[in-house]
């Protein structure tokens, strides 16, 4: 595989909101908040932007079919603005669509933003009136956490694991998360919980229980990348660069044949794969040091160690158990605490995944700081385990 983005694009400034019920604040809002971070971050000013892209999934509840609110909002001067949308994997896909134009040379810096404002509808999950022609007539009475639940419960079956044992593992990966989650200040829930009170709470989809389970939150992230060259002209001396964007979509194999036995998420492994030929990594396992994970559910996060080669096929739950992925473990997972500290504002999660990545690799996380980290991982997963589009990135310092 050629190098693709290798050190090729440089992210000099990333923002964030603080993510959760922001009746303060509308997407417009959100979006103005992220931006003045990452352009105070760059040391940029707004006319030096030459293109940009806005990651927005729920279009009919939030800033429409267009990118042009996100034009508006930012003041952006008269450059195109792309809005994209790729599922939970919508954050992810608006960088890759700035870095595509700033590996390519169209442009010098541009800047990717994503956005989702869902707390304004009065409804508990994701406000879809209709899932889409494919959707309503693959899975017309599917839900989330039902889709995932049948993770975990072939997971249970292709390897052998006693449910009691495996409902643990997914127990601590929530409560790992939780206690990670009381050092990020832009976290929607910031408390800890314990492991009985996870383990004892309502179940929501067997063997899901309500800790189980990520909210969904109003937030926005947004990153500005150019090229290492003008990431040093601008006194950023030894840059932050993405190693590898790569992402996979379903093709309905999952769907439509019977080889599948459902335990592991097809798209992943081949995304993983990708990202790290292209970012040159040959031992995930010794080249990676933290990783910020698609945890929608607890399951999802303890399957997805396995699809990116962290942990050995139905070794993740001991893995997990012995704490190999806690704030102190080999390859800490969700220092800020993931989606289930943050919520999923599905635009923005992405982007606020790379923003962990980023800081942490400047050394500027504050109490969550992980010591020295060389390369970081972060991965979404939109759809269900059965139709997903599955993203990897990887991010590390130029020399």
């Amino acid at each position: 595989m050629a190098s693709g983005f290798r050190d090729k694009v440089a992210i000099v400034g990333m923002g964030c909101t603080r993510f959760g019920e922001r009746w303060d604040l509308g997407a417009d809002g959100l979006m103005v908040e992220a931006f003045a971070e990452a352009l105070a971050d760059a040391g940029i000013e707004r006319d030096q932007i030459e293109a940009a892209w806005v990651g927005n999934a729920l279009d009919d509840i939030n800033v429409g079919n267009s990118a042009l609110p996100a034009a508006h909002a930012l003041r952006l001067n008269r450059v195109p603005v792309t809005r994209v949308e790729n599922m939970c994997a919508t954050g992810t896909e608006a960088l890759r669509g700035a870095a595509y134009a700033v590996a390519s040379g169209a442009v010098d810096i541009a800047l990717a933003i994503g956005v989702e404002k869902l707390k304004d509808t009065g409804y508990g999950g994701l406000p879809l009136r209709t899932k889409g022609v494919q959707n309503d007539l693959w899975m017309p009475y599917g839900s989330a956490p039902g889709t995932f639940a049948q993770l975990a419960g072939a997971y249970a079956a292709r390897h052998g694991i006693d449910a009691g044992d495996l409902k643990r593992a997914m127990a601590h990966v929530s409560w790992k998360s939780h206690q990670n989650g009381v050092h990020s200040p832009k976290a929607h829930l910031q408390k800890a919980v314990d492991i009985e009170t996870i383990l004892k709470a309502p179940l929501i989809a067997d063997p899901l229980g309500l800790f189980d389970c990520c909210g969904v939150s109003d937030g926005a992230a947004c990153a500005i990348v150019t090229t290492p060259e003008i990431a040093k002209a601008l006194g950023k001396g030894n840059p932050v660069t993405i190693k590898a964007i790569q992402l996979c979509a379903s093709n309905g194999w999952e769907l439509q044949y019977g080889e599948w036995d459902g335990a592991s998420v097809p798209n992943t492994r081949v995304a993983a794969g990708r990202a790290y030929a292209e970012a040159g990594i040959h031992d995930p396992r010794q080249s990676i040091d933290m990783t910020e994970v698609h945890d929608c559910f607890s399951i999802t996060e303890l399957v997805i160690m396995e699809d990116l080669g962290l942990s050995e096929e139905g070794r993740a739950p001991a893995d997990i158990l012995d704490g190999r992925y806690d704030r102190d473990g080999a390859i800490p997972c969700q220092l800020d605490g993931g989606l289930k500290c943050f919520g999923h504002p599905v635009g923005a999660s992405g982007l606020r995944m790379a923003y962990e990545v980023y800081n942490q690799l400047q050394g500027r996380a504050g109490e969550r700081q992980r010591g020295k980290v060389d390369v970081g991982l972060t991965h979404n997963l939109g759809g269900a385990p059965f139709n997903s589009v599955a993203a990897v990135a990887i991010f590390g310092r130029l020399d």
